[in-house]
């Protein structure tokens, strides 16, 4: 791709891992690229390879859109992510340093203030930004790339967790259980807490995707 190509990719990129795009959302290349300030040709380039990453359905002459995963999709990337995000969570934990866990903490208070006021997009987006404020401190590029393709076909998905699927924890939010694990250095309670909250938190989310496969035709 050009480099205006991979600008554009990018931020398609990023809008889909945040949930700012969502499942079955109809694309047009003219919109995308005057809201971009580019021509249409960087746009098609970038579709092009979104498409090829599994993120966009591209039906020429009919739509491109963002692919909806199905059940057995959203499981096998959901069993990578179980094994994937904890082991990133804890090459994370000696590189974090107090302004991290400031950060980290802004995030998750902006989630709850966000769920509280029902600004659903917020609340998706401040979600990632928590999940990779933490990650990307792991010196592990090619694991940062796995995780960053996985939430690219993912993350579109995760904006269906409100308002119906909103997660919900028996105890504590496993948020916090990270960010105690992030202040007092423990490896275990932090994989623990990374895996319990796809568990805990997304249970709901799953439940509503079954639901929704049963009633296919």
């Amino acid at each position: 791709m050009t480099s205006l190509s991979t600008q554009v990719y990018d931020r398609l990129r990023t809008d889909l891992m945040s949930g700012d795009l969502k499942p079955d959302q109809r694309l047009k290349i003219r919109e995308l690229a005057a809201k971009m300030g580019t021509s249409e040709t960087p746009v098609r380039e970038a579709i092009a390879q979104l498409s090829r990453d599994g993120a966009i359905e591209v039906k020429p002459r009919y739509f491109v859109r963002v692919r909806r995963l199905d059940l057995a999709e959203y499981l096998e990337i959901r069993d990578i992510r179980l094994n994937l995000e904890p082991l990133a969570a804890e090459r994370a934990l000696p590189h974090i340093t107090p302004a991290d866990i400031a950060d980290l903490t802004d995030a998750h208070r902006r989630l709850i203030e966000a769920e509280k006021s029902q600004e659903w997009q917020a609340a998706v987006q401040c979600n990632f930004e928590f999940h990779f404020g933490l990650y990307w401190r792991a010196p592990m590029p090619n694991l940062i790339s796995i995780l960053e393709a996985l939430w690219v076909r993912i993350g579109p998905l995760l904006s269906e967790l409100y308002p119906d699927a909103h997660p919900t924890y028996a105890q504590r939010h496993q948020h916090e259980n990270v960010l105690t694990a992030l202040r007092t250095g423990d490896v275990y309670g932090l994989r623990e807490a990374i895996r319990q909250d796809l568990i805990e938190g997304g249970s709901k989310l799953l439940r509503q995707i079954e639901s929704k496969e049963n009633r296919r035709p």
